[in-house]
């Protein structure tokens, strides 16, 4: 990669499977990666808590793009769920990385991009998974409609991948029947949408 085009890109969850392989993937394109999570990394963030995001970026500084591998959702029946579960989950998984954006967008500079983290279940559910389809979805639907109202040039994208091979061993049965996918291939949707040039869409990795 020409270091011309080298970015400085700030990875919320950097320490999850998913993060571990986009920070990889970005690193290799020769773009700096500040991690940010709860623990072992760069910078301290809950990104549950508005005051957590604001101090993370007030501790990073300007950045030309913010990658979110981070989310948390419920896996419940619905007999089972109680309104908390359902807050649980968008606050965990929705509200949260719409705070990363809406505290961003008057941060970042004009060029900068946002790549944020659903999931297939936005499209597949699967028995208790009602909230995680509930909360992808409504992050793809604040993706879609953010691109058309963030300042300057900010792009803002989504990276929906389906179950991952290096995962299997933990979600067991759930995902019966689904061809899961290397996490790598998720990492390189991450490349695409901070290198790229589209703006409001959902990348699949299926």
């Amino acid at each position: 990669m020409n270091t011309a085009n080298q970015q400085k890109v700030l990875l919320i969850g950097a320490d999850g499977t998913l993060g571990r392989a986009v920070r990889a993937a970005l690193r290799e394109r020769g773009h700096e990666v500040v991690t940010a999570s709860r623990t072992g990394a760069d910078v301290h963030v809950d990104i549950t808590d508005p005051e957590s995001v604001r101090a993370m970026y007030d501790a990073v500084g300007a950045v030309d793009a913010v990658a979110c591998a981070a989310g948390s959702v419920p896996w419940r029946p619905l007999g089972e769920l109680t309104v908390e579960d359902v807050r649980a989950g968008l606050e965990g998984k929705a509200v949260s990385q719409i705070e990363l954006v809406r505290q961003g967008a008057p941060r970042l500079p004009a060029h900068a991009s946002y790549t944020l983290i659903t999931g297939i279940l936005a499209r597949e559910p699967l028995l208790t998974g009602s909230v995680a389809s509930l909360v992808n979805g409504a992050v793809e639907a604040f993706v879609r409609a953010a691109a058309i109202e963030l300042p300057g040039r900010q792009r803002i994208n989504a990276v929906s991948p389906t179950v991952f091979t290096e995962s299997m061993d933990v979600y067991g049965d759930t995902f019966a029947g689904f061809d899961p996918v290397p996490v790598a291939r998720a990492a390189n949707a991450y490349v695409r949408s901070v290198e790229g040039h589209r703006t409001g869409e959902i990348f699949r990795v299926e």
